[in-house]
């Protein structure tokens, strides 16, 4: 990913820090700061570097069970809304799938219950003020305010992720646990439709009780669950949770934030040509040769949104196969985009208008002759 340092690696992963990260440092000295001056602004920047340590032994946690599965993991990035481990791909099992995804929450429940006996057990929490907690009032900064504020966040951490819609880890389990009984694209569809109600769920809270953080990832939660439904619903898994499905299978559809080293393997696989989307909106489309060419001179691993060809060919069902095989050859495209209206069907390519023309034209030595 742009814009991002390298921290350290571990287990072969490297640790990014994306550059506006410090600002949700500054954001939590400024929080503590108003209060409690100087001390309460360093006070706050520790305790955010501990809470995002958290959030990166979270991600560690689904790295090490990916790779215990043997999925490659690129990089770890820390950004100022949370943590993200770039998969190079998903293992097809339910079981597996499930796995990883409950392997990030499962360490922040270890972490919980370290902090809770270190309370305990060294008599941390006796200075903290009991009745003033209860009336609302947060203890100024010390190591019992500190141990405590971080026991609370893990244990929220835990809480929020097992929200069942994506692309939080609950949602992803839900559709892991649905796949033991159905087929992997009705899971999605049922997961996703979930997700969107859940979504409405925290945005109408976030509304009435004035959270305008709440509101905004419920927006995010709700138009990222409304991506996978549309992808389940057009039969085609998301690339990144796939691992080099079979060419004689439907062609994925990637998004614009895929990488290349997770698309290389499709291409290898025989998929010609691969579309580009977000939701229902078709964006553009990637070809193999272009995939395979960026893999041999762009070890970067860029975007897919900085590779895909944006001007495709939009044709109709309804129009001639004739007249759509002629456009391709005086566009000299490789694909063209099929739409019924508005809605996008797939791509299709010069060999299969060929093929197609091909059907439709008599052959054998009596095939012209009238009875």
């Amino acid at each position: 990913m742009k814009w991002t340092i390298t921290l350290l690696s571990i287990r072969g992963i490297d640790i990014k820090l994306h550059l506006s990260f410090p600002l949700i440092l500054v954001l939590g000295g400024l929080q503590w700061s108003r209060v409690h001056g100087a001390d309460g602004f360093v006070f706050g920047v520790l305790l955010m570097t501990a809470f995002f340590t958290c959030v990166t032994l979270h991600e560690i946690g689904h790295s090490i069970a990916a790779q215990y599965f043997k999925i490659p993991v690129r990089e770890i990035v820390l950004l100022p809304i949370g943590g993200v481990a770039m998969l190079g791909s998903m293992p097809k099992r339910p079981g597996q799938q499930l796995l990883i995804a409950a392997a990030g929450p499962l360490v922040n429940v270890a972490i919980a219950i370290a902090l809770g006996a270190v309370g305990v057990f060294n008599g941390v929490f006796e200075s903290i003020n009991r009745e003033a907690l209860a009336q609302g009032i947060v203890p100024g900064p010390s190591i019992a305010t500190f141990v405590g504020w971080l026991l609370v966040a893990n244990v929220a951490l835990v809480v929020f992720n097992l929200v069942p819609a994506f692309p939080l880890d609950g949602g992803r389990m839900l559709r892991a646990g649905l796949a033991f009984f159905t087929s992997y694209r009705k899971a999605s569809a049922i997961a996703a439709s979930i997700g969107q109600m859940v979504a409405l769920v925290l945005g109408a809270v976030g509304i009435l009780t004035g959270n305008l953080i709440l509101a905004l990832i419920a927006v995010f939660v709700f138009f990222r669950a409304r991506a996978e439904y549309d992808a389940a619903r057009m039969g085609a898994p998301r690339a990144e949770e796939e691992a080099a499905p079979s060419a004689s299978g439907p062609a994925p559809i990637l998004i614009p934030a895929e990488r290349l080293s997770s698309v290389v393997p499709l291409a290898r696989a025989g998929h010609r040509a691969l579309a580009v989307m977000i939701g229902n909106r078709l964006l553009g489309v990637l070809t193999r040769e272009q995939i395979l060419q960026a893999a041999m001179t762009r070890p970067d691993d860029p975007y897919v949104a900085e590779l895909m060809e944006r001007e495709v060919l939009r044709v109709d069902i309804t129009d001639d196969i004739a007249e759509v095989h002629r456009q391709m050859g005086a566009q000299k495209g490789p694909v063209a985009a099929v739409f019924n209206g508005d809605l996008f069907l797939g791509l299709v390519s010069r060999h299969n208008l060929r093929e197609a023309l091909r059907s439709l034209v008599p052959s054998g030595p009596g095939a012209a002759t009238g009875g």
